[in-house]
């Protein structure tokens, strides 16, 4: 049962980012200055439901999750430039090789060593990224730029999600969340001030969006951070193959992003490429959660 809740939550999670995917291309705001009053609005309104409900934020909170903090406020800078520079789909389909780099992490984190299959997987993974970057080039919108902004984010992303698996091992999700946003916030500051010329308050009608942003994405952290404990890492991997798909639907169907020529088996490179290396990772964890995944099975390693 609870593998089952967290399941559901990270499920859920990955709607909502999916979501948000589209809804920053509508916040008419640079994309940094997005990610910056994001950032202070959920600090500001976690901070104050903590109070609410009678907790508090320790500087020991703090000093736990400021890993992930910084990671995921730059993450989150990076991307949302990225898509107001690039399509939806690109930086989308970019992020979905995530999943990837976190398999390395761990490989390389517990002393394993990288399987022929893996590496083999690697590469067509990253051929599928050629066939919808090079499928992007006849958009308007498409930039090479904002394609190395989103790989950039993605290797952010990646690293949030290590540093918040780890730290909520000590943290709880609340506390987490709010340390989180509240690092964050003080990590973009200068490099918001720097882009706009100085501190610039956004419009009215631009918190409309930023509260947006804040409560269904914003959420998606919340919810995930919450299913970490309880779900796998391989598991959750997987599930974020699912956002490049719902982005990428949601693109074509909101702002008129059409799925065309060599973005289609580009796609669907990437997400069979990568959901088989997650999923022959986590069959390895399953059926020998003792051991190291470099002692399972007869594949030559590298």
């Amino acid at each position: 049962m609870k593998t089952r809740t967290g399941l559901f939550a990270a499920v859920t999670a990955i709607a909502f980012w999916a979501t948000g995917n589209i809804i920053v291309r509508k916040v008419d705001l640079p994309g940094l200055q997005i990610g910056f009053w994001r950032i202070v609005l959920a600090a500001a309104v976690y901070w104050l439901i903590l109070l609410a409900l009678g907790r508090r934020l320790t500087l020991t909170h703090l000093k736990k999750s400021a890993p992930a903090g910084i990671a995921i406020s730059l993450e989150i800078a990076l991307f949302f430039v990225a898509i107001k520079a690039t399509t939806v789909a690109n930086t989308t389909v970019i992020g979905a090789l995530q999943p990837f780099v976190l398999l390395v992490f761990g490989i390389r984190r517990f002393g394993e060593r990288i399987t022929v299959r893996v590496v083999s997987l690697a590469v067509v993974a990253l051929a599928g990224v050629a066939l919808v970057v090079f499928g992007s080039t006849a958009q308007p919108i498409w930039s090479p730029r904002g394609d190395l902004l989103a790989f950039g984010a993605m290797l952010l992303f990646a690293l949030y999600y290590i540093f918040a698996k780890t730290a909520l091992l000590e943290v709880p999700a609340l506390e987490f969340q709010t340390a989180v946003w509240v690092v964050g916030a003080v990590v973009l500051l200068p490099f918001a001030a720097i882009d706009a010329g100085g501190i610039v308050i956004p419009e009215w009608h631009h918190w409309r969006g930023l509260l947006v942003l804040l409560l269904i994405p914003g959420t998606g952290h919340l919810l995930m951070n919450w299913a970490h404990p309880r779900v796998k890492l391989s598991v959750t991997s997987i599930l974020t193959l699912g956002i490049p798909v719902l982005s990428t639907i949601g693109a074509a169907l909101v702002l008129d992003e059409p799925i065309i020529g060599w973005q289609v088996p580009g796609i669907a490179i990437v997400l069979l490429a990568l959901g088989e290396a997650i999923r022959r990772e986590a069959q390895l964890r399953a059926e020998h959660p003792s051991h190291q995944a470099a002692d399972l099975g007869p594949e030559p390693q590298v």
